[in-house]
């Protein structure tokens, strides 16, 4: 019972009078993978920790999930704090902005930086911090050959808040890419081509932040609390608000296998503490009670509506109406990785081997070389904790 009353990110184990306790948050921001074998209990933060005990039954503890030797799996009741109710759009939006304000607040105690994508959430994060710290460090990555659209943004932020001096830029290179690709599926433990992307360019920029500070401030969770997924939320097979609101659900509980396994891999890999002020959890209990058509609004379909509402005085305006772009998109990773691969293997390989050895079909060509890495560093059985970004299923 004493995990229904803990706020906060965390996984923990405990031994009592010879029985052990495995618990996961309920968001799952931290991961935790157990299993036995030879009659042994092995339990890690990582599967590369088990490789030598663990051969074919490995377990993800599921996020608000306690698993013990005396009782195998069972979930526990999540920590959900009383929060207002929404009033008018005005009031909702001043709600939401007081409850973000005192999460990013409570977080700041040792942050010295923000990683600022130049997107909304980053951006909003950012602008609060500022508040707090007036000499905030900013980190941003882009590719070095072609830069993409986050870069102008993140200087836009930069100096709106008066600290382009702060700004640190990491100029993601060819050879970055190339040289990362057996370190990112090593350190994410998927061959996700998603996940991949977007760990390349976390962990240069986390590589680079890891010079100023231990601890940074990131803007993930927004998109899965307002409706931040324009691809998913007005998908044509998405009937109504009340379907919109199951996936925006599925999009929360598979976050810790996706955007936030991709963010706690980069940074962690690096020594980097990362805080997450939008998974508060008041924000996350408001922002569930916040009707739909308030977080994708109007005949436009505005995405984060409530969101840009709360805050659009502490943003420049070309932030503050910006579309959400995904991060290896918007940093530009996705087409030089495109190129690459395509230099290493052949796209047409995938028609002959579509599938991996457990049945997952390759999403593209660039998955099947990230599959050969991975099968190179792990045992076979663990491929079935990668898991795919699709609310749908």
């Amino acid at each position: 019972e004493c995990f229904s009353l803990l706020e906060g990110s965390y996984v923990c184990a405990i031994v009592d009078a010879g029985e052990v306790i495995l618990a996961r948050d309920p968001v799952g921001a931290r991961p935790l993978f157990y299993g036995s074998e030879r009659g042994f209990l092995s339990f890690s933060s990582e599967m590369k920790g088990l490789i030598d005990h663990i051969r074919f039954d490995i377990n993800e503890l599921p996020p608000g999930h306690i698993y013990s030797t005396g009782e195998g799996l069972k979930p526990f009741e999540p920590f959900v704090p009383e929060v207002p109710e929404p009033g008018t759009i005005k009031e909702t939006a001043m709600t939401l902005r007081r409850l973000l304000i005192e999460a990013v607040q409570k977080r700041m105690p040792g942050v010295q930086g923000i990683s600022l994508s130049g997107g909304l959430d980053s951006s909003i994060v950012a602008a609060i911090a500022k508040e707090y710290n007036p000499d905030l460090h900013l980190f941003s990555g882009t590719i070095d050959r072609a830069p993409g659209p986050d870069l102008e943004n993140a200087v836009l932020m930069a100096e709106f808040l008066g600290l382009e001096h702060n700004l640190h830029i990491y100029r993601i290179t060819d050879s970055d890419i190339s040289n990362m690709i057996p370190r990112a599926v090593w350190h994410l433990e998927s061959f996700d081509e998603d996940c991949i992307s977007g760990i390349i360019s976390n962990y240069c920029v986390a590589r680079m932040a890891k010079e100023y500070t231990n601890v940074i401030l990131v803007g993930e969770g927004a998109d899965e609390l307002f409706g931040g997924y324009r691809m998913v939320l007005k998908n044509p097979a998405v009937k109504d608000d009340a379907h919109r609101e199951q996936l925006a659900q599925k999009l929360l509980d598979i976050a810790y296998n996706t955007a936030l396994r991709r963010l706690d891999r980069a940074w962690m890999a690096n020594g980097v503490v990362y805080q997450t002020p939008f998974l508060d959890a008041r924000v996350v209990a408001f922002a569930k009670k916040i009707p739909m058509a308030w977080k994708i609004y109007g005949e436009q379909q505005t995405e984060k509506f409530i969101l840009r509402e709360a805050f659009r005085d502490m943003l420049p305006e070309k932030i503050a109406n910006r579309e959400k772009l995904r991060f290896a998109m918007g940093v530009g990773t996705d087409d030089v990785m495109d190129m690459l691969v395509s230099e290493v293997i052949d796209p047409e390989e995938i028609k002959s081997r579509p599938r991996s050895a457990y049945g997952m079909p390759f999403a593209t060509f660039k998955e099947l070389l990230y599959y050969d890495e991975f099968l190179k560093l792990f045992p076979p059985a663990y491929e079935k904790q990668t898991v795919r970004w699709d609310p749908f299923k």
